[in-house]
């Protein structure tokens, strides 16, 4: 029997910690629970911790790389934590590039690289383009009180 991986939220990043070298179908449990949580929530990030994963196979690094896409296509970004260096030579070895999918050694630089992005992505807003009002549903007169 598949065991559900628990998605914890952190302010506006979710946070998965997997703890066991998962079947296909708790990995298919999590790419649907992940993105219903990114919905639920709107967080901005999503961090992947794979510490304790010993071995992966081409399905569960195909899967890494489809929560990416699947985070992006919902206005998160997604960074993948811990990862072994057996981990990354077997992704390596299987041809898996895992493009997309934006990497840290640790828990506290993935979290610090999502910080960045956000703060990038705000701070690139030009006077052109939409509003914090906007991105609420409102239009800009609405939200200006007019």
């Amino acid at each position: 029997m598949s065991e559900q991986v628990p998605v914890l939220r952190i302010g506006q990043v979710l946070l998965v910690s997997i703890q066991t070298d998962l079947d296909d179908h708790a990995v298919m449990l999590l790419q649907d629970d992940l993105a219903a949580a990114v919905v639920d929530s709107g967080a901005h990030g999503v961090v992947i911790d794979i510490t304790a994963v010993e071995i992966v196979d081409s399905f569960v690094g195909r899967m890494l790389s489809t929560i990416a896409s699947i985070s992006r296509l919902l206005d998160a970004q997604t960074v993948v934590v811990g990862m072994r260096p057996a981990v990354a030579i077997t992704l390596v070895e299987l041809g898996l590039s895992l493009g997309g999918v934006r990497t840290a050694l640790t828990l506290d630089k993935g979290l610090r690289m999502l910080e960045q992005a956000r703060a990038s992505a705000l701070g690139s807003r030009t006077p052109g383009s939409r509003s914090d009002a906007e991105d609420e549903g409102l239009a800009p007169d609405t939200a200006a009180g007019l």
